[in-house]
């Protein structure tokens, strides 16, 4: 029933026997827009089930459900959290490999210590009885000795040096977690600025609820249907 016909209901201008579903015109189904259509597929693509949404860049429409999955603050929230976690979980293992690199070469110097004393031993023997070849043979393999165990003080001094490098690369990581904080607040900035900006002076439990139609408008519906005209006249009927 078009806004003319209410108008005329009102006015008592029409037979109330006569009835309003024989004079209402078949519904014609229009056919679907192409931008309806489109957001129909999307829609179809992504099932309709907020567990199943996939982000793809192929679809601007629909937007993703205000899922845990979906909400931008708290994934960057939940990014800094546990990457600032693990960090701390990979400095306490780097400082436990730090110390023992630490305890390794205080353990070969303690030993080069004992193998240098042993060759100025034998040194002292060699010399003194030339012809004994166990001095001799001795002297070289503390000779040799040394010289492995300061290959090996130097190699565990290059890795406690690798180690303060990876800690100071570690540092960037605490830079990293200071921007994406620094978005966080500016994205929440954002939305506390357009919360007041389309804040109202009135509850929107307490608002009237928007016309079907407005004059002017290009909509083939019927204004009214039956059963507003039916609900209509029952209110009338309890006054």
């Amino acid at each position: 029933m078009t806004q003319e016909e209410l108008d005329a209901l009102m006015n008592g201008d029409i037979d109330m026997d006569a009835g309003f579903e024989e004079n209402e015109p078949a519904e014609v189904p229009e056919e679907p827009s192409i931008k309806e259509e489109a957001v129909s597929n999307a829609l179809h693509d992504n099932e309709e089930d907020p567990d199943k949404y996939r982000v793809s860049a192929l679809h601007s429409w629909p937007p993703p459900p205000p899922t845990d999955d979906n909400k931008m603050v708290h994934q960057l929230d939940d990014v800094t959290k546990e990457s600032e976690q693990k960090a701390s979980e990979i400095f306490d293992l780097i400082e436990g490999i730090s110390n023992d690199l630490g305890s390794g070469e205080k353990d070969v110097k303690s030993v080069q210590a004992i193998v240098k004393s042993n060759i100025e031993l034998f040194t002292t023997l060699s010399a003194k009885f030339p012809h004994v070849e166990a001095f001799k043979t001795q002297l070289a393999k503390n000779q040799t000795a040394s010289d492995s165990l300061q290959e090996i003080l130097e190699m565990l001094q290059n890795g406690g040096d690798t180690i303060i490098n990876i800690m100071d690369i570690m540092q960037y990581q605490d830079i990293h977690r200071q921007k994406i904080e620094r978005v966080i607040n500016v994205m929440r900035a954002l939305s506390t600025y357009m919360n007041h900006l389309f804040s109202g002076k009135i509850d929107d439990s307490k608002r009237v609820s928007s016309a079907v139609h407005i004059h002017g408008d290009t909509t083939t519906e019927d204004v009214v249907s039956s059963d507003d005209i039916e609900a209509l006249l029952a209110s009338f009927g309890k006054k």
